[in-house]
């Protein structure tokens, strides 16, 4: 099995960003939802995009944001991904799909077997399934892991990616128990809430792609 693609998703500092694209991060991602300590304004977002242009893949996150918010972030800071992290229907990411080339990517809180078997009415509208632990006082970010045995022999009809609780410690048995193709961390490379630890971030990437 090859080595996954890895997204550091909650940078918000040109030193992160640049350390992450250093480091070997394939994606970046960027949070635009006040209530989180990772959030960043269109403007922070945009200038991050900027500096990160051409050597990263740049992910927009998004939380139940309205039509015009959606629009209005989109057109501010040109991500290569737009990542929907709230209640956002199938129906919700077709019309963003067919409104921009921007790549749609849809985050799942996965409960159980169930919930799994339901992500597939995203087929069609989702250019990849983030599968996350459930959401509880923020929707990400929480450091929570869910329990990787639900996605294990599961045929996957969209792209995919793991998120949820990894860190340098869980990410190589994250990554053995489910054939993850998209590994994705966020406080598991923080020393405090919203603050990326450059050193984490080294370890963490490291054990993800020997």
């Amino acid at each position: 099995m090859s080595s996954p693609l890895v997204k550091i998703c909650g940078l918000s500092t040109p030193d992160t960003v640049a350390a992450a694209i250093r480091l070997g991060a394939t994606h970046i991602g960027l949070v635009h939802y006040a209530p989180s300590p990772r959030h960043v304004t269109l403007t922070q977002a945009r200038a991050l995009r900027d500096q990160a242009r051409g050597k990263v893949v740049v992910v927009l996150l998004l939380v139940n944001a309205s039509p015009p918010e959606t629009v209005a972030a989109m057109a501010a800071v040109l991500p290569d991904v737009v990542q929907f992290h709230g209640k956002e229907s199938p129906e919700w990411l077709t019309a963003v799909k067919q409104h921009s080339p921007i790549e749609v990517w849809k985050a799942i809180g996965l409960k159980d077997a169930d919930t799994l078997k339901r992500s597939a009415r995203f087929v069609g509208s989702a250019d990849r399934l983030l599968f996350d632990s459930p959401a509880q006082a923020l929707p990400g970010g929480t450091g929570t892991r869910f329990d990787w045995s639900i996605l294990k022999g599961h045929a996957h009809a969209i792209p995919w990616g793991l998120a949820g609780g990894l860190d340098l410690v869980n990410v190589a048995t994250a990554i053995a128990e489910t054939g993850a193709p998209l590994i994705d961390v966020s406080s598991g490379v923080e020393s405090a809430p919203g603050v990326k630890d450059v050193d984490k971030m080294a370890a963490f990437l490291k054990a993800a792609r020997p």
